[in-house]
C-alpha cells in the first residue's frame, strides 16, 4: 500500500513521551523501556513536515492522585472529568514532566499540556475532558496546517496514545501508528488497544524503517 501524500500533509505526533512514564521515575508509571523510544520518535518525524507533542502537566493537589484511602486504578466520584486514581505523576517542574532523553523540546510546532485543572485526567490529547468537548487546539492547528495524516508514538500504547489516535481518526486523519515509537502498559491491554485502532481504520507499522513503503 503507498499513500498518495506529499511531506507537507504529513505530521509526526509525540504523545506524552515523558520520563514519568518510564523507569527514570520509579515511583511515577513506569513503562518498560519507555525511555528507549526516542530514536524511533526522531527518525519517523523524518516523514513529516511539522511535529507536535502532548505532555501530562499535573498540579501536585489534582483530585484524582492515589493515597491511603484510595487505591490506585479505583474509581473517583464527584468529578466529571477524572476517572480513577492514579499514582501522582507528570507533576509540573518535576523530572517527570521531561520529556525522555533524546528528544529536543524545541523541535516541536505546536505543544499540548493536558491535565493542567485538579480536577481533570485526560489521556487523549486532542480535548481537556473525558467527553471529548473542550479542545486543546491541536487538531486545529493541524487543520490549519494542510496536514492529512499523522504519524503517531509515544506512551503508553494502550492509554494515552490509543485515545489521541482514536481522536484524531474520528476528526478525519489518517492516522499511522508506529509500533516501534511505542511502549505499553500490559501485553493483554495493548493487543485490546491495537485490536481497536485497527477496526477505527488506523495504520499500524512495526517501524520508521516501513514508513519508506508507506510515504
Amino acid at each position: 500500500m503507498k499513500l498518495n501524500l506529499n511531506k507537507n500533509q504529513i505530521a509526526a505526533f509525540d504523545i506524552d513521551a515523558q520520563q514519568t512514564f518510564t523507569p527514570l521515575c520509579p515511583d511515577e508509571l513506569p513503562v518498560a523501556g519507555g525511555d528507549g523510544i526516542a530514536a524511533e520518535l526522531n527518525a519517523q518525524a523524518q516523514f513529516a513536515s511539522l511535529r507536535v507533542a502532548s505532555r501530562d502537566a499535573h498540579s501536585p493537589k489534582a483530585v484524582w492522585i492515589a493515597n491511603a484511602e484510595h487505591a490506585p486504578l479505583t474509581p473517583v466520584t464527584g468529578y466529571t472529568d477524572s476517572d480513577l486514581y492514579w499514582p501522582s505523576h507528570a507533576i509540573v517542574g518535576t523530572k517527570g514532566f521531561e520529556f525522555i532523553p533524546g528528544l529536543d523540546p524545541k523541535a516541536y510546532a505546536f505543544q499540548v499540556y493536558k491535565g493542567i485543572e485538579p480536577d481533570k485526567h485526560p489521556y487523549g490529547a486532542c480535548y481537556h475532558d473525558l467527553k471529548d468537548t473542550l479542545s486543546t487546539g491541536v487538531i486545529e492547528f493541524l487543520q490549519s496546517r494542510g496536514i492529512k495524516a499523522v504519524i503517531c508514538g509515544g506512551l503508553a500504547t494502550d492509554y494515552c496514545v490509543k485515545n489521541t489516535v482514536l481522536q484524531l481518526v474520528r476528526a478525519g486523519f489518517t492516522v499511522i501508528l508506529n509500533l516501534a515509537a511505542c511502549r505499553g502498559i500490559a501485553p493483554d491491554t495493548v493487543a485490546a488497544a491495537l485490536d481497536e485502532m485497527r477496526g477505527a481504520g488506523v495504520i499500524i507499522v512495526n517501524n520508521s524503517a516501513e514508513l519508506k513503503e508507506l510515504l
